[in-house]
């Protein structure tokens, strides 16, 4: 027997499995915590989290 070939064309979710858009670098970012004070380095901090897929981003100001 040969191998099935498909025919049908590829749905759009077919086509972009596994290029979202926080695997390109554009996550959705909220604000958790705003101005905690890093004693260390002096600086304010800003706890960002993205929305999407749940990654953490620390920003000092």
């Amino acid at each position: 027997m040969g191998e099935i070939v498909k025919f049908r064309k590829p749905s759009p979710k077919e086509k972009a499995e596994g290029k979202t858009l926080c695997r390109s670098g554009f996550h959705k970012w909220k604000i958790i915590s705003e101005r905690k004070f890093d004693v260390k380095q002096g600086k304010l901090m800003t706890l960002r989290r993205c929305e999407r897929c749940g990654k953490e981003q620390t920003i000092l100001r």
